[in-house]
């Protein structure tokens, strides 16, 4: 069982239907008990980084959060907007990150032709390995929509890695902890093959 957090920013439709198409069962929540007996988690998100910290405050999740992550090590999975709210914190607001990936979020430098957002179906090559991305070759492309990228502290921070205007963190892992900035539930088989390995954590 996967539990999809709802606070009330993200595609969570979208998420619990590829689950269901790969067989594997998950449950959409907003409930605080629900969230503290998940053995997976699922953080997803569409929108601004402040909106979300504030919402998952609101909801007094943040140490709810942290818990599982750092103290149960229960396989943890933020995409997108949830990625990037793993990081310390993001050059898009003031609020504080859940600090579970050593890494900051940046903007996007609109330089020359680059278009902001990054937006569309984009290549992504392997940089660590990690069970999330097992049996990923460099044909493997996903769909992104981001104007904002996540920064690694350290390479080993980062398992995939994309080129847009440059090379960017586009997949990361600190231990059970994972993120994806590409959207897998809208990548057809790529995102099947990764929530699949996800499921089997």
């Amino acid at each position: 069982m996967i539990t999809i957090i709802n606070y009330g920013l993200g595609n969570l439709g979208s998420i619990s239907n590829m689950l269901k198409k790969i067989g594997v069962e998950s449950k959409i929540t907003s409930e605080t008990e629900e969230i503290l007996k998940a053995k997976k988690i699922i953080l997803p998100g569409v929108g601004a980084f402040d909106a979300a910290m504030k919402r998952i405050d609101e909801l007094k999740w943040r140490e709810v959060l942290i818990q599982k992550a750092r103290k149960e090590k229960i396989p943890f999975l933020g995409i997108c907007l949830g990625m990037q709210l793993l990081t310390r914190g993001s050059e898009e607001g003031v609020r504080k990150g859940l600090d579970l990936v050593p890494a900051d979020t940046v903007r996007f430098s609109a330089t020359g032709d680059l278009k902001i957002p990054h937006m569309g179906w984009n290549y992504v090559r392997r940089n660590t390995q990690s069970l999330l991305t097992s049996g990923f070759t460099e044909e493997y492309r996903f769909y992104f929509v981001h104007s904002f990228k996540v920064v690694c502290d350290d390479s080993k921070f980062s398992i995939l890695r994309t080129n847009y205007g440059g090379d960017f963190d586009s997949a990361v892992q600190n231990e059970n902890v994972f993120g994806t900035q590409f959207h897998p539930e809208k990548s057809h088989k790529y995102g099947m093959e990764l929530l699949t390995n996800f499921s089997k954590l």
